[in-house]
């Protein structure tokens, strides 16, 4: 009984020692006041030891700044280097350092995984290019420049989430796998099981008719659009073009908006611009020093564009007046300006430039040019459709929308004309029953981040790049 007793006494003393608190390194480096017992979790960024202190960095991905941590020398071991994983547990006290306001006093130090420090191919204080790390995927994150990326690219997603919520949108989950060819392009990845690959010749197909992946989630948010008003979309859309230019993922993300009963053109443009504007703002003020480090090192000049972007009121211009800006540039374009035919990137460069380097609509598009859901604008003789794409600078197309036909003998004829009437009935359905005049647009996530970041290739704004002839992991 005694025994019983006196092991019950032991049990409480233990459960009254304090425990540690665990914490991000934000948590601590932002801690006002110093904290008794902590522990901290990361990877190690740097290793000093002196004759009398040694000094590690940890970074656990939660901010851009490693917390220092101070320990006495008889802590050190050999497993304790650059790139291992580390617990930490001391005291978080003031730091009589002006570049940090707090760090960590250890008492112990366990290290979770070693690193091979001479394998590892990042290496402790040097600013690797983006093109070296691309090579390690599965390591990359782990670099301070992805590192930012990846927190920017978070609260990007959130704050364009916000956006539309906050504006009264339904969130739709659009599918990835469809029976659709959204913009016509025959760009399109088929879905097949492994089992019809190896069977081909029976042109057998698991969902009755072929499949593949989505180029846009646009159809889709037409049908919700017939009973919510506003509804948006955020997620994986995929083209099989065989580039592997800077521009080109195989793989990337939109963001991807519809408004029923809207008759302007401008209202669409409105939703654009205000987007832009907001999801910017937001991530510049939640994620300062992530995206200084971007327009410090990356594009120094991209802080003053995106100042001029938010104060400034976008331009637009018609398609008309573009070609003819163009054809008076003195610039001469490997792509010759003429009308009937599509702006090219260095196009869309130009006529950014030409109006003062501010985002620019260009509305108004040949008729011929654009996919059949465009609205007919009826103005011969140079026939166009109510489309209209949003140019920004370093860039070129960032956005591209549209008011959608609703008229049904407008898109019935034109079905006809495409021989496409059968394959989108379900689509002239939408227009028999309950048709509203609507419009959409479609941002490219990938080009936004690589717009307000100034980054030049678009494989170094996404986790894990896919494009032709590649596709580590």
């Amino acid at each position: 009984m005694l025994g019983a007793r006196g092991g019950w006494q032991a049990l409480r003393r233990c459960a009254s020692l304090p425990r540690a608190v665990r914490l991000r390194v934000r948590e601590a480096l932002g801690a006002r006041e110093p904290v008794g017992e902590v522990k901290v979790q990361g990877w190690v960024r740097s290793v000093r030891s002196q004759k009398e202190v040694l000094f590690l960095h940890i970074n656990d991905g939660s901010s851009l700044e490693s917390l220092q941590v101070v320990a006495d020398p008889s802590l050190e071991n050999r497993d304790l280097t650059f790139g291992s994983a580390v617990e930490v547990q001391g005291k978080l006290v003031k730091s009589p350092h002006k570049m940090q306001n707090m760090e960590l006093k250890a008492e112990t130090i366990r290290v979770v995984g070693p690193c091979d420090t001479w394998l590892f191919p990042l290496k402790m204080k040097e600013r690797h290019p983006l093109e070296y790390v691309r090579q390690f995927p599965h390591l990359r994150c782990r670099n301070n420049t992805l590192g930012s990326l990846l927190r920017i690219r978070s609260e990007a997603t959130a704050a364009i989430h916000s956006f539309f919520q906050d504006n009264g949108y339904v969130h739709i989950h659009t599918p990835i796998i469809t029976s659709n060819d959204c913009e016509g392009a025959g760009e399109l990845f088929q879905i097949e099981t492994s089992n019809e690959a190896r069977e081909s010749a029976e042109k057998t197909h698991f969902f009755n008719v072929p499949a593949f992946l989505t180029v846009s989630g646009q159809l889709h948010l037409e049908v919700m659009a017939g009973a919510f008003t506003h509804v948006f979309t955020f997620g994986p859309t995929f083209r099989a073009e065989n580039s592997q230019s800077r521009r080109h993922l195989a793989e990337f993300y939109m963001v991807e908006a519809e408004l029923s009963f809207t008759e302007s053109l401008q209202d669409i443009m409105q939703v654009m611009e205000d987007l832009l504007k907001t999801a910017t703002s937001t991530v510049l003020s939640k994620c300062p020093y992530d995206v200084e480090l971007f327009h410090k090192y990356i594009a120094p000049a991209q802080k003053d564009r995106l100042e001029q972007m938010l104060k400034n009121k976008f331009v637009t211009i018609s398609y008309n007046e573009a070609v003819e800006i163009l054809k008076q540039a003195s610039q001469t374009f490997t792509f010759k300006p003429e009308w009937g035919c599509d702006l090219q990137t260095e196009h869309e460069k130009y006529l950014v430039k030409h109006c003062g380097d501010v985002p620019v609509f260009v509305i108004n598009y040949p008729y011929d040019l654009k996919p059949f859901y465009m609205r007919d604008n009826e103005d011969g003789p140079q026939h166009t459709v109510a489309a209209v794409d949003l140019l920004v600078p370093g860039i070129g197309e960032l956005c591209g929308g549209s008011l959608r036909e609703e008229r049904l003998p407008f898109l019935e004829s034109r079905l006809q004309r495409l021989g496409l009437v059968d394959a989108y009935q379900w689509y002239l359905d939408l227009r028999k029953f309950g048709s509203v005049p609507h419009g959409g647009f479609g941002m490219g996530f990938e080009r936004y981040l690589q717009y307000i970041l100034g980054v030049d290739n678009i494989k170094d704004v996404i986790p894990f790049p896919r494009f032709s002839h590649s596709c580590l992991l």
